[in-house]
């Protein structure tokens, strides 16, 4: 079987599954600073399931720390927060270069379990708990291995690239 029947595969056991290509159509970001590697489920207007592998290979990891390599917290919060922004893409059915970007806004509740380390294959849950007038407010999760190493209520705001 070639890389491209796995995918052609896995896209029809689950449709709401999407590829790094279909990621990059729903989020601005880029290397360095693209988290998601693949989304595992999504359904629109409720939650999504993304992952994140974390590579030794990762830049951050020459400096926190170079003895003991841990994902920093923040990216983990970011990685959380790019997975909300698919959500509200998806469930939006439009994407960034319909002149809309979701920008993190704002941050409850956060906590870190465990550390994340090279290896590491992070899954990220995230669910809406209500829009309003374009902000929307997310529950989220990040686990490995089963285990919750980070949560928080996120929240993001539609802006337009116009304004």
């Amino acid at each position: 079987m070639t890389v491209g029947s796995a995918n052609m595969t896995q896209e029809k056991l689950n449709p709401t599954a999407m590829d790094i290509h279909e990621v990059l159509k729903h989020l601005p970001h880029r290397y360095p600073f693209l988290l998601i590697d693949r989304v595992l489920e999504c359904t629109p207007g409720e939650s999504l399931t993304a992952l994140k592998n974390v590579s030794y290979n990762e830049p951050y990891f020459m400096g926190h720390f170079p003895v003991r390599p841990v994902m920093p917290g923040v990216l983990l919060l970011e990685a959380l927060a790019q997975a909300t922004g698919i959500l509200a893409f998806r469930s939006t059915a439009s994407h960034p270069e319909d002149d809309t970007l979701y920008y993190f806004v704002g941050i409850d509740g956060a906590r870190f379990k465990r550390p994340v380390e090279p290896g590491d294959q992070v899954i990220l849950d995230v669910s809406i708990i209500r829009n309003m007038r374009n902000i929307w407010r997310f529950n989220a999760a990040a686990r490995v291995d089963g285990q919750i190493v980070a949560s928080a209520e996120i929240m993001c705001a539609a802006k337009s690239m116009a304004d």
